[in-house]
């Protein structure tokens, strides 16, 4: 028995050490990053030592002011005025639709759910020149109005099917308990259904959030002023702002830019992981 007992403790000991060094592996970068960002750019490129001679936040200062009238104050908060309500409006759209689509029968159903698939498979690049052509007639350009009105119309597939498949394995009783009750259709989404769907909505939520957050080309081609620029294109013309680019400066912006998201991620793993296990279910 001490030896079956040690044998598991010894398996699991391992385990968890293998656990971690593949851990440690695949966040090597940000680590290697974050001390990339106290060094000069003659360090950076003559080391292949991790830590930095002398630690310094003059990188970090120096790399706050892209120029004198504007710094990457602006730009985390157009950042996270973009992608919070996009997120927001992705989750109450793609939420309502998906809701429609797994409890009611309506005429076109099964049509219009094979297009919510078809849309799946189409690649974005493709509907790039159609969208500008779309939004440049509506006049919403250089403003983050495309966004929020994809967003608000439940352009995005994925998140609605991944959110029907969830909902479908939710029991139908809680409804019809509900509507005994005397709850409206509505009522029943926003009282039952809504708070068991919170694992669901937070993976939606939290991949909306990153994938928004990270966007460079359509910030690129839907914004056109400075003032307006996101984190991502703030970093490109970080790069384009000088002659001889000093990569300390822009890793540590860079860095500054992946700790809302390693945030978020920790902060809502337990919520991302049971989404993302359970939203292919159907009981």
């Amino acid at each position: 028995m001490k030896k079956k007992r040690y044998r598991r403790g010894h398996v699991s000991i391992w385990t968890y050490i293998f656990v971690i060094a593949i851990g440690i592996i695949m966040m090597y970068p940000i680590i290697w990053m974050f001390f990339a960002t106290f060094k000069t750019n003659a360090e950076i490129f003559g080391s292949i030592k991790l830590l930095p001679e002398k630690f310094s936040l003059q990188s970090y200062i120096d790399g706050w002011n892209v120029n004198g009238r504007i710094t990457y104050t602006t730009f985390f908060i157009n950042s996270f005025t973009l992608t919070l309500v996009t997120t927001l409006l992705t989750v109450v759209a793609c939420s309502i639709v998906a809701y429609g689509f797994a409890r009611f029968k309506f005429p076109g159903k099964k049509i219009l759910f094979a297009i919510l698939i078809t849309t799946m498979m189409l690649p974005d690049s493709i509907l790039l020149i159609p969208k500008y052509a779309l939004y440049n007639s509506l006049n919403l350009l250089d403003s983050y109005a495309p966004f929020y009105l994809q967003a608000g119309l439940a352009c995005y597939p994925f998140f609605v099917f991944m959110l029907i498949q969830f909902i479908r394995g939710l029991p139908r009783e809680l409804d019809e308990s509900a509507y005994i009750d005397g709850c409206s259709e509505m009522g029943v989404f926003v009282r039952i259904l809504a708070p068991l769907m919170k694992p669901a909505l937070f993976s939606a939520g939290l991949f909306q959030f990153m994938w928004i957050y990270n966007d460079y080309t359509n910030v690129l081609i839907y914004v056109n002023s400075v003032k307006k620029y996101t984190l991502s294109l703030a970093l490109r013309l970080s790069l384009d702002a000088e002659s001889v680019i000093q990569w300390n400066k822009v890793m540590a912006m860079s860095f500054l830019s992946l700790v809302p998201l390693i945030i978020l991620f920790f902060a809502a793993q337990k919520y991302f992981v049971e989404g993302i296990a359970t939203s292919g279910l159907k009981g």
